[in-house]
């Protein structure tokens, strides 16, 4: 699929369709999606903890990795779907989470906090939600501290074959799905390369099957 055509599939994903498709996963989000990720989102933890130093979860939706944080490490989770962050709020009480200093609506595009805030900021499965991602990326940067990371984790979608069309059509649904299934690496790694202060120091392939990708970003 060109450019073009990418972009007009999924002109339609924006903030009000992300909040409203959330707002149904939410009763059975850790359900469907808990297993499948998990590797993910243990390598992502991995990479972000912090322990007596400041995290920030971006899309923390209903909260799967919080409890996976070394207990001194000190988190703040964001997420732009309210109803996903009650569910978050019940881990907290029921992990007795004393560590997490608050969950709050926030959009990632538009972050909240001053320059330099977290020691690390970890953003699981979030890039193909936003519909800015290049935004996210940009505000990321912004908040860790020189010499901190972004850790990612995403889906990077196919360039050629048989998945790639099923990608290219999921993408025509993106608004109703509430993400991008036909993320390509090219839009994290044009940022990277346009941005001297964010250095690439690690990509690599993830469990199950490669499906996601994990991406580790020092700011400089």
């Amino acid at each position: 699929m060109s450019a073009g055509a990418a972009s007009a599939a999924h002109a339609t994903l924006d903030n009000g369709h992300v909040k409203s498709s959330y707002a149904r996963w939410a009763p059975i989000y850790d359900l469907v999606f808990s297993l499948v990720m998990r590797a993910g989102r243990l390598a992502a933890v991995a990479a972000a903890d912090r322990p007596m130093g400041r995290v920030l979860d971006v899309g923390v939706g209903t909260g799967l990795e919080l409890p996976m944080f070394d207990q001194r490490t000190r988190l703040v989770g964001v997420d732009l779907c309210e109803p996903m962050l009650r569910q978050a709020q019940r881990r907290l009480i029921d992990k007795s989470l004393q560590n997490v200093d608050g969950l709050l609506v926030m959009d990632a595009t538009r972050l909240a906090f001053p320059d330099a805030s977290f020691d690390a900021v970890v953003a699981p499965y979030v890039l193909t939600v936003v519909p800015d991602p290049h935004a996210m990326l940009d505000e990321l940067l912004r908040v860790v501290k020189p010499g901190g990371e972004i850790v990612l984790v995403n889906h990077v979608g196919a360039e050629t074959g048989l998945i790639a069309k099923l990608e290219a059509w999921l993408g025509t649904r993106s608004a109703h799905l509430g993400w991008r299934p036909q993320f390509q690496w090219a839009v994290l790694g044009g940022w990277i390369e346009a941005r001297p202060a964010a250095r690439l120091l690690e990509r690599r392939a993830l469990a199950p099957f490669g499906l996601f990708t994990l991406a580790r970003l020092k700011r400089v």
